[in-house]
């Protein structure tokens, strides 16, 4: 065996000490590999975690808000008066849908009701540079809101058929996907419903109902946009129309689905209650289709209606024209007067009216009798320097024929009969200067000066209803006062609030304000106010055939400027059946140009009116039809003699 020479050694000595060189070099390497992985984890799992975690959670994790449903708005009898429906927000990606724009313009625009040009702009992609300055296109393009599910449902039928003109079978697999995804996918809806509000029967009892708008808000922590009522019910009662929004969170995948499991919150929406009114949709309508053609008829510059049953102060319907439709309040043919609601918010002087408020309180602190008489001074009357006017000469009357004929200056007497004080302290007890209590916004309380500023002559002008000024609603009431046995009630306007199931979460009840005049005043008052609908009196078009009415006219000059001018407020309120009574109603036109006196004008729509809702709530006549031909009350000192036209026209 031969041994290896000195120089082969060497080399053999090198070569491991090369390796082991490499060696340390390799392990030195990886040491340095696995150090700055060490590093990169701790970095990530332990120095930004929390930022990083935050990151993932940003595209990972989703938080959706829930809607309620807003709460309907119903009529006494259950009728829907306003709604909600669901309805698509329709979007597009453009991206999707390649260079197809006008073949998918042309198939949805005609769905969708848009302009197929306007359509066809907007379904073109666009580029855009992002903050990071990053180039994207546009893959959400809302191309309609509030969208009926049928027609959604329709869009994706439409979609899905469309063919391009091409045979998908010789396509490739890519050019195929392209097509399906452009079907299914190209255009979408949000995934959560948006809601419509809608108001099926359009301009009835608009005042009542009010409308709603958007409105931005924030809701744990985020900027929602929500419906929110702007004026009448919708918005004194938005707090328990809209109900409570609820919220998921949630995790999706790259694709922004839902993973179902992963759901971490998911708080349900709490819907919005109902609101059920005591207004009855075919009364509101009789007195909205009288009231346009009273319209028509006088030409006045707005007129009002109100039916209230007077023992519980329901109000059954409730109207001022002009009008407007509560789906588009906004439309150019819709003046902001027409949304004006005048019966709370309008104020003017009664007129004649105002009477039954100085003669009831004479009666009840037993100052005057019905068959007391007073002379009305053949038609002029001077007090404190200011000559007093009837609309016809009258000598001595009783007090039940002042109020029958209406007289100004017998009026006048009465009141100063009382005093200031206790006149003053009546009006104030039958409601006047203060709001009657009306759910709904925008109620006035009219103008009642306290006794300390009244001239010398208010004593007398007041009990003819003038230097006051008063809301349609406050006079209602006041002679609801007088047909309820001297008790003035508060308008009912809302009787119950229920939840999905109809179940009754609220109930309103009746309430009293005060008794006013006893029992006994009011009954005389009562006989008195049918005197005015006798033949002789001023309102003898209000008579029914087969009901006994009472009730007072009014023609009350305006007052433009502080200087009264020749326009008119006209007015008829009554009752019926007079010494029992159902229903109360109110007719009041605002500067009528074809005729102005109330007893020409509204005493004949207050007829109608009543004969047409007597028959629908099938009211029990109390005369029958020989009384009916044959009744005429009998007044002591009536006289043929005077001008019966001038007398039935005040």
């Amino acid at each position: 065996m031969r041994n290896r020479s000195p120089r082969a050694a060497g080399i053999s000595n090198m070569g491991k000490a090369l390796q082991y060189r490499r060696l340390l070099a390799l392990t030195c390497l990886l040491a340095v590999a696995f150090a700055c992985l060490g590093y990169r984890l701790v970095d990530l799992q332990v120095l930004r975690h929390q930022d990083l975690g935050a990151k993932a959670q940003q595209n990972t994790q989703r938080e959706f808000l829930l809607e309620p449903r807003r709460g309907d708005i119903l009529d006494a009898k259950g009728n829907l008066l306003g709604t909600s429906v669901f309805v698509k927000t329709v979007c597009a990606d453009p991206v999707l849908i390649g260079k197809h724009q006008a073949e998918v313009a042309r198939a949805v625009a005609p769905l969708l009701q848009l302009s197929e040009a306007d359509l066809l702009r907007r379904l073109k992609p666009s580029l855009r540079r992002a903050e990071n300055g990053q180039i994207t296109t546009n893959r959400y393009v809302v191309l309609k809101r509030h969208v009926a599910v049928e027609t959604w449902q329709k869009l994706q039928t439409t979609m899905a058929t469309l063919t391009f003109g091409l045979d998908e079978k010789k396509l490739s697999r890519t050019e195929q996907v392209f097509y399906r995804d452009l079907r299914q996918k190209a255009i979408f809806a949000d995934p959560f419903n948006d809601q419509l509000r809608v108001y099926p029967n359009q301009t009835l009892a608009a005042h009542v109902l009010g409308y709603v708008g958007m409105e931005e808000r924030e809701f744990n922590g985020s900027r929602v946009v929500e419906t929110a009522g702007k004026d009448g019910i919708e918005l004194t009662f938005n707090s328990k129309l809209a109900g409570v929004r609820g919220w998921r969170v949630t995790e999706t995948d790259g694709g922004h689905h839902e993973l179902v499991p992963f759901r971490e919150q998911d708080v349900r929406p709490r819907d919005g209650l109902s609101v059920v009114l005591t207004i009855d949709s075919v009364i509101q309508h009789i007195v909205e289709s009288t009231l346009a053609e009273a319209m028509d008829k006088h030409a006045p510059m707005s007129i009002s209606g109100i039916v209230i049953r007077p023992r519980t102060g329901e109000i059954l319907a409730l109207a001022t024209l002009p009008n407007f439709d509560p789906n588009n309040p906004g439309a150019p043919t819709t003046p902001a007067p027409a949304r004006r609601n005048r019966v709370i918010t309008d104020v003017a002087e009664p007129g004649s009216t105002f009477k039954i408020v100085v003669v009831s309180g004479a009666l009840n602190e037993q100052l005057v009798q019905l068959t007391d008489t007073l002379d009305c001074e053949n038609g002029h009357f001077r007090y404190a320097d200011r000559i007093l006017h009837d609309h016809e000469p009258n000598g001595v009357l009783s007090v039940q024929n002042i109020v029958a004929k209406s007289s100004n200056i017998g009026a006048a007497k009465i009141g100063i009969k009382m005093g200031q004080a206790r006149l003053y302290g009546y009006i104030r007890d039958f409601g006047f200067g203060a709001r009657a209590g009306l759910p709904l916004p925008g109620e006035v309380a009219g103008i009642v000066h306290p006794v300390k500023k009244w001239t010398k002559v208010s004593i007398a002008q007041i009990p003819m209803g003038q230097g006051i000024a008063v809301t349609p609603v406050q006079m209602t009431m006041a002679m609801c006062a007088i047909a309820n046995n001297g008790w003035l009630m508060r308008p009912m306007l809302v009787n119950c609030l229920e939840d999905r199931d109809h179940n009754v979460v609220a109930k309103y009840s009746p309430q009293r304000v005060r008794q006013v005049i006893s029992e006994s005043a009011a009954r005389l008052m009562v006989a008195a106010l049918k005197s005015a609908v006798s033949p002789e009196g001023t309102a003898w078009k209000a008579a029914l055939e087969h009901y006994t009415v009472a009730g007072k006219t009014g023609t009350a000059q305006k007052v433009e400027e502080g200087v009264y001018v020749r326009k008119y407020f006209s007015s008829f309120i009554g009752f019926f059946p007079a010494d029992n009574p159902e229903l109360c109603i109110s007719v009041m036109m605002d500067d009528p140009t074809r005729g102005y006196y109330g007893g020409q004008t509204a005493a004949p729509v207050f007829k109608q009116i009543a004969e047409r809702a007597a028959n629908y709530l099938n009211i029990r006549p109390d005369r029958d039809e020989e009384a009916a031909a044959t009744d005429v009350v009998a007044a002591p000192d009536y006289n043929p003699s005077l001008k019966a036209e001038a007398a039935r026209s005040q």
